[in-house]
């Protein structure tokens, strides 16, 4: 233990515990005590006491109480050794050293976190000047906008083989500290050391505590060999035991934020400006053992989001091969699987929030992406392949470290293949199946869903439950999980669009005008399918050429159609007009009525903005209900779904419109 019993009592004795408590809490003195709102939960009348007698305080909502190291650790998430830290800084005391190596150990790494901080603000200051117009060119480039790179300290290190250390070596800073920091490159084979980053947009990477300990480099030009750079290994950065973002991530994940791993800097920064602080990345490396139990101290499921692609689906397995062995009660992964061909990045700018919500509330456990492995593209019409699947199961609880956990794997697994290939009410065991008569026909296994046994259907025939998910591969025998095989890898793409957000799209196209006093509307609309939210961008970017503003309508829509197409929209103009499933919405076409085209957009916008809405307060509904399942959150979640769905039998109601354009006009 580095902290004696004598300098944590002259740390109490120093910091009285509403002084501590009072930096977060608003107190009001109430007699020999202190009392305030608690900040573990919400209440109106204040329950919460602080005693600075007893040096402790009391939460009498949450049952909580402590000493002024405990509601730091409490508040800020934070271990014991930084509360210490913290509430020392606070008091003005300097840290004790256990010995005199480590004395001077600490403050060469004092001096190394100097040079980095030194360094930070260089790159920061060159972002901004003259010398950083490309570096920022591409941070516009990327939708990261000023304020965001102020946010993470972007910098830019400009191609120059000796600009940091000349000006690092202007303020003092020794040759031997920046090599040691790893802002310089030395050998035997190097004569005179030089920059290691050079024409790259830098990210700083910082500890727990938020201090620069390393860089990751961006490069501006193609031919470079290394797209990104990395510090190299030194006395203050190891990157497989540290998380890009780590420092805001822990606050925001102990704030009830949940805690995403993402795979690069750019996809963290995107996820953050959406809304998702408990964003994190591994620093160039797949994630090892160390990221993962910094992780699991910070959240007990964290999601780990990966490109839909075949490179992504093989980093979740490797991820969950990682983490198998080392589960413990409580302590797991999810998966968020992205759209095929789309990285948070992608998401975030075409999606936005709501984009990335429906990835991440699809986010499935462990235990299905290792059962989903296992099975993928697998026929298991022989007795010894079914065998040899069931062996491969057994081989992955086995793996398991605690004993509790490798109990329940083995249970669950075993009632997989039990459900995977016993029809229903079969009770043929743990891997076993009905065999066929004579002149049966193969029969191909269809999956059960939550609420579903699972069947066997004839192949090429329609027996109960067919057609409830696709296969995974031929043979008489397939199985495949419902989450499977409806995920973007499965699909290839997204979820069709919307009905509602084709017909907006489609008003637009063929009626270019609506832009001249609603584009500002339409700029903020909540699209949520990114090629909506594409195809959107690039009506706005058409409508802002001169030839949309002719005086003939059919004109304009002629060439916003053109437009479109000559930007590669073509795929996504077809899709558009796939969605819209009947002919009767008469004034999103060519040649409606001014005026029956602007009652149907206004009725569009309406029921839009109002679903969005409504599904937002859904979310709350279904967390509340988890949080407290009260009588009175069902009621609110069975009455906002009893409004969503009267708002879907509603927008039936603009197909009538078209009195101008000789149709039938309903009132709505």
């Amino acid at each position: 233990m580095r902290f004696t019993p004598q300098f944590l009592e002259e740390l109490r004795e120093r910091l009285p515990a509403s002084e501590v408590v009072g930096r977060r809490v608003k107190l009001k003195k109430a007699g020999r005590e202190y009392k305030g709102l608690s900040p573990f939960q919400q209440e109106k009348t204040p329950s919460f006491f602080v005693n600075d007698e007893k040096q402790a305080w009391f939460d009498f909502s949450s049952g909580l109480n402590g000493n002024i190291f405990d509601f730091v650790m409490k508040t800020e998430g934070v271990s014991f050794p930084e509360a210490v830290e913290r509430l020392a800084s606070m008091a003005g005391m300097a840290l004790p050293a256990a010995t005199p190596d480590a004395a001077r150990h600490e403050q060469r790494r004092k001096t190394l976190h100097d040079v980095m901080e030194l360094a930070a603000k260089f790159f920061a200051d060159t972002l901004a000047s003259r010398n950083g117009a490309k570096a920022r060119g591409y941070l516009g480039d990327r939708s990261i906008t000023p304020q965001t790179q102020l946010q993470f300290r972007l910098g830019y290190a400009p191609p120059d083989r000796f600009a940091l250390k000349e000006h690092l070596g202007a303020q003092g800073i020794s040759t031997e500290d920046m090599v040691e920091a790893g802002l310089l490159v030395a050998g035997e084979d190097i004569p005179v050391p030089y920059d290691r980053f050079r024409d790259r947009v830098m990210f700083p990477i910082t500890d727990a505590r938020g201090r620069v300990i390393a860089f990751g480099g961006r490069a501006l030009e193609k031919e470079v060999p290394a797209k990104y750079l990395n510090s190299p290994e030194t006395p203050l950065f190891h990157k497989g035991d540290n998380l890009y973002n780590l420092a805001t991530a822990r606050k925001a994940a102990h704030d009830g934020s949940p805690l995403i791993v993402v795979e690069g800097y750019v996809d963290v920064i995107a996820m953050v400006t959406a809304g998702f602080g408990g964003a994190v990345a591994p620093l160039g490396t797949a994630l090892t053992e160390n990221q993962l139990a910094l992780l699991w101290k910070m959240a007990d499921e964290p999601i780990l989001c990966f490109d839909g692609d075949r490179a992504g689906q093989k980093a979740a397995f490797r991820a969950a091969d990682l983490a198998l062995p080392a589960l413990l009660p409580g302590k797991s992964l999810r998966f968020a699987l992205l759209p095929e061909g789309q990285d948070p990045d992608d998401l975030a700018r075409s999606g936005g929030r709501v984009a990335i919500e429906e990835v991440i509330s699809a986010a499935r456990p462990l235990s299905d992406m290792l059962w989903s492995r296992e099975i993928e593209g697998g026929s298991f019409a022989t007795p010894e392949r079914r065998a040899a699947l069931e062996a491969r199961i057994n081989e992955l609880s086995k793996g398991i470290r605690d004993e509790v956990v490798r109990r329940y794997y083995r249970d669950d697994l075993a009632d997989r293949l039990q459900r995977a290939f016993s029809p229903q009410g079969g009770g043929y065991g743990r891997g076993g199946f009905r065999p066929g008569r004579g002149s049966e026909s193969p029969r191909t296994f269809v999956p059960r869903g939550p609420n579903q046994a699972g069947r066997f259907a004839p192949r090429g025939g329609r027996g109960p439950g067919a057609g409830a998910a696709p296969s995974i591969a031929s043979g008489p025998y397939q199985a495949a999980s419902p989450q499977l095989a409806t995920s973007p890898i499965m699909r290839g793409q997204r979820s069709a669009m919307s009905r509602r957000e084709a017909l907006t799209l489609q008003s637009l196209i063929n009626h270019p005008w609506l832009l001249h006093d609603h584009l500002e509307e339409v700029a903020m609309l909540e699209l949520a399918h990114p090629e909506a939210t594409k195809l959107r961008a690039g009506i706005i970017t058409a409508f802002a050429n001169d030839h949309h503003h002719s005086p003939d309508v059919e004109e304009q829509a002629e060439k916003m159609r053109a437009d479109l197409e000559a930007r590669g929209l073509i795929d996504i103009l077809q899709r558009v007009e796939r969605a819209i499933t009947t002919s009767a919405v008469w004034a999103a076409k060519p040649g409606a009525a001014r005026e029956d085209v602007l009652a149907t957009w206004q009725q569009l916008v309406v029921l839009h903005q109002k679903t969005h809405a409504l599904l937002r307060e859904k979310k709350d509904a279904e967390l509340a209900l988890g949080d407290e399942p009260t009588d009175a959150n069902m009621a609110w979640l069975k009455d906002v779904s009893a409004r969503l769905e009267s708002l879907d039998g509603t927008e039936a109601l603009i197909e009538g419109f078209g009195e101008l354009s000789g149709r039938f006009r309903k009132s709505v």
